[in-house]
């Protein structure tokens, strides 16, 4: 069945193709739909690490003094 979904071909080691087939059969689920879930998660984790570096910039330049209070934002 075609898919209107774009491809991506990757070569892989042999021990991460077989990693991943063993996760994939574990799952019951097809190894493009594992590949799928894996690269989701690694987006998910490197969203994470630039959001952590953000928010270490800005309480680097925390200025509590500057800062307003809950009662002045509301």
């Amino acid at each position: 069945m075609p898919t209107k979904n774009p491809r991506i071909n990757v070569a892989l080691e042999k021990p991460l193709y077989h990693n991943i087939e063993r996760l994939a059969k574990r799952d019951g689920v097809s190894l493009s739909m594992k590949v799928r879930d894996l690269i989701k998660e690694a987006m998910e984790i490197e969203e994470d690490i630039a959001l952590a570096h953000f928010v270490q910039a800005r309480e680097e330049t925390f200025v509590k003094e500057k800062s307003l209070k809950h009662e002045e934002v509301w």
